[in-house]
């Protein structure tokens, strides 16, 4: 709900609540009030308005069965007189709108108030004047001669003015005190509701300009102010996100930096030393020639697969690298894989094989390309650490119920115990002495992020003098 349409609804019922509130004290109060203070004076004034009423009654009755020029009669209106007194009332007999006899002088403005209100409404029983209340009765007569005949008779009703003076007094205050307690109440909603979360979110803003994102923003409030929380929050967890993205940018940043300069240096060096030799006249010979320019072709391109390396390894960890999944075919898939690696192999004399223990065709959801690199970098790696003149690198394939497993078994030298927490760790090897000879010491760093990438696992398990195992599970399509 809009805060405007919430103010002006809570205010609304802020005015309703204190005129009902307001109500039911004034029943309380008059019932309290007749019960305990005046229950005698209230009947007493009861039975005198009644005995009033109904004296006046008898009287226009007596006087309706009378010829008008009765009334004229000097012992009627003695009779007329002495009963009207006995009633505390008064008696006006009239002639055409002309005063013939009255018990009690009026103003003439007075008479003719009451004729023109009693034509007007012929049920009327009680008119104000002089400034007093008067109970009314009226009786008409047609005289022969065409004049018309009235008499009036009036009897005032003594009000109490001073109980209905207190009683408006103690309605306007307690509509009043009503009004500032539910005005209190809904003021202390409205800021536990708006003012207090908007006074939060102005600390928050605060921390925010500062650089503390450390914080969390709760969802409070009411409407719209609920609404600028979760942005908010929203707000700052993004900004959090970009601080931490571009802190972990900078130190990758470093990182390549340190790690370009450390791990270059010594194919550099050999790649400077080739190039002195042939300059200086060392490689005197066709033949020598040519092995310091293979020599140094080669560092070569070790300093570019490095680079290559690196720059792929910050791309996979700021997740800066798109991923184009296919829906693929596990068993072909892998077919042109060991196709791409036989030569490789071959040369070096080892043997490359597929072993699909697959009852039926399995696919899997992967970028090709990038999954391509994971499985040439485990090859590369079992080609190296070889070491054997009988080598075999075995490619198997098996399922579970909801994964695709493929292990890379190759029967090595395998890895120490010691090594096996770390494999996967950037820049680590196994083997030191290897170190200037074998690449960026990324490859398995690389392959755990592009697994991990497609949703999936890898894990090594590795024995001493017997080989070792990677394995890699990815979920069935």
């Amino acid at each position: 709900m809009q805060l405007t349409k919430r103010f002006f609804m809570m205010n609304a019922l802020t005015v309703l609540v204190s005129i009902a509130l307001t109500v039911l004290a004034v029943i309380i109060f008059v019932a309290a009030y007749t019960k305990v203070l005046g229950p005698e004076a209230d009947i007493d004034d009861f039975k005198r308005i009644f005995e009033v009423r109904s004296g006046i009654g008898e009287i226009k009755r007596a006087a309706q069965t009378l010829e008008f020029e009765q009334l004229l009669d000097k012992s009627y209106q003695q009779e007329l007189s002495d009963r009207v007194k006995a009633l505390g009332a008064n008696a006006v007999i009239l002639k055409n709108r002309e005063v013939v006899y009255t018990t009690k002088k009026f103003n003439a403005i007075d008479i003719e108030k009451s004729l023109m209100l009693s034509d007007n409404m012929p049920n009327l029983d009680t008119l104000e004047l002089e400034g007093k209340t008067y109970m009314f009765a009226r009786a008409d007569y047609s005289l022969q001669s065409g004049d018309k005949g009235v008499l009036l008779l009036l009897a005032p009703i003594k009000l109490k003015t001073g109980f209905y003076l207190f009683l408006g007094i103690f309605t306007v205050s307690f509509f009043i005190l009503s009004f500032l307690i539910m005005n209190f109440l809904v003021s202390y909603r409205f800021s536990r509701g708006i003012i207090t979360p908007i006074a939060r979110l102005r600390d928050a803003a605060v921390k925010i300009s500062e650089g503390d994102l450390s914080f969390g923003i709760a969802e409070e409030g009411e409407g719209e102010v609920r609404e600028l929380c979760r942005t908010l929050e929203f707000m700052r967890i993004k900004l959090k996100e970009s601080v931490y993205l571009q802190q972990k940018y900078d130190e990758n940043r470093k990182f390549l930096i340190s790690s370009i300069s450390h791990d270059l240096k010594t194919p550099v060096t050999s790649i400077k030393g080739y190039i002195e030799g042939i300059i200086d006249g060392v490689a005197n010979t066709p033949d020598k020639m040519e092995e310091y320019l293979e020599t140094a072709r080669s560092k070569a391109m070790l300093v570019n697969a490095m680079i290559d390396d690196l720059l792929l390894y910050s791309k996979l960890d700021l997740n800066q690298i798109p991923y184009h999944f296919e829906k693929t075919n596990l068993e072909q898939y892998f077919e042109d894989c060991v196709f791409d690696h036989r030569y490789e192999y071959e040369k070096a004399n080892i043997k490359l094989a597929l072993i699909s223990e697959l009852k039926e065709p399995v696919y899997v959801l992967i970028d090709r390309e990038r999954l391509r690199r994971v499985i040439q970098n485990i090859l590369d790696n079992s080609r190296k650490y070889m070491e054997k003149v009988n080598g075999q690198v075995d490619i198997i394939l098996r399922e579970t119920r909801t994964s695709a497993i493929i292990e890379i078994r190759d029967n090595g030298k395998g890895i120490p115990e010691v090594d096996l927490p770390h494999i996967f760790e950037r820049f680590y090897r196994a083997d030191p002495s290897r170190k200037s000879v074998d690449g960026s010491g990324l490859g398995l760093a690389i392959a755990k992020q592009i697994v991990e990438g497609h949703e999936g696992k890898i894990w090594v398990r590795s024995t001493v003098g017997e080989g070792t195992r990677m394995m890699i599970s990815l979920k069935k399509y």
